[in-house]
């Protein structure tokens, strides 16, 4: 797949300056807060895993959320839930769009802002207000669920990287001041097969990567995830959303391969090309943007990209 994409473009890479900025004012922000809320995609747990996490971290209580649960299967969830658990981290699992497992997060927020007041009772230190920090990479959803958790729009939010541009403070009942921080991502990502994934699921900005590259690339990753049950990839998925089966790249007079072998070998160039043909009137690049679309709005229904 990452061998795809070098060949197709450059590096997938970034660092916008609004970011960069972001980041000195988040770690700037740090001391003020007890408590780091941190929000990844579910159908990319790892890859929206922030390298100097734990630094930022250090000291302070962590609350991990998997954000849009609703857009991987159940399996996956439960094999990710068991694996995070396993690790000694226990996960809150939310869809902030629609508002699921939002309730239970604040009363996780809440409980951790007990515990640090009744530590700063215990050194006669008066109780107050515990300051959260929501940080992430972009587009995992932060924003929206600030919003659910405060239950009116507070912050702006939208399905695409870089909408929140400065950190502010939001206050969420009597005690509890969240701040929201723009999404961070790390000054390079040396693993393009993570870069893939974070373009496909858009939580990095388009002018970081070539979308027919990516998408080529995508065709090849659902290949190599068909079959695995936790994903949600049923075979001959393409071909059932767009009429176009994926051909294999057997080389002309090679014995004929059986279904799993031309799934693992795809034609993804050929597939893109005549996908295009049928749906985009031979345009491959809006074909890849449809393509790569569908994916990010759930109309390939529910996969996961990852598993642990």
């Amino acid at each position: 797949m990452s061998e795809l994409l070098s060949s197709a473009a450059p590096a997938i890479q970034w660092y916008p300056g609004h970011i960069a900025k972001a980041e000195r004012s988040l770690t700037g922000n740090l001391a003020k807060v007890d408590l780091v809320i941190e929000v990844r995609d579910a159908r990319i747990p790892t890859a929206t895993g922030h390298p100097r996490l734990q630094r930022w971290i250090s000291g302070k209580q962590h609350l991990l959320v998997l954000n849009r649960r609703d857009m991987i299967p159940k399996a996956a969830q439960d094999a990710w839930d068991a694996w995070f658990r396993a690790q000694g981290q226990t996960p809150w699992w939310s869809d902030a769009k629609a508002g699921i497992g939002v309730k239970q997060l604040q009363q996780a927020a809440i409980r951790a802002g007990d515990a640090l007041n009744e530590r700063r009772r215990s050194r006669g230190m008066r109780p107050r207000p515990v300051r959260a920090l929501m940080l992430g990479f972009p587009n995992v959803g932060k924003s929206a669920l600030i919003n659910r958790l405060v239950r009116q729009k507070v912050v702006d939010s939208a399905r695409r990287a870089g909408v929140t541009r400065s950190l502010r403070w939001v206050r969420l009942g009597q005690d509890l001041d969240l701040l929201d921080a723009p999404g961070v991502l790390p000054p390079r990502l040396d693993d393009q097969l993570a870069a893939l994934r974070l373009a496909l699921c858009d939580d990095i900005g388009q002018a970081a990567y070539d979308g027919e590259a990516v998408a080529m690339a995508f065709v090849q990753m659902l290949a190599g995830l068909e079959g695995v049950a936790a994903s949600g990839v049923k075979p001959g998925l393409l071909e059932g959303r767009y009429g176009v089966p994926v051909p294999s790249l057997t080389a002309p007079g090679a014995p004929d391969q059986d279904s799993v072998q031309a799934a693992q070998n795809p034609d993804a160039d050929g597939w893109l090309r005549a996908a295009a043909e049928r749906h985009t009137s031979g345009d491959t690049a809006r074909m890849a943007q449809r393509f790569l679309d569908d994916f990010r709005r759930g109309m390939l229904g529910p996969l996961a990209l990852e598993l642990p």
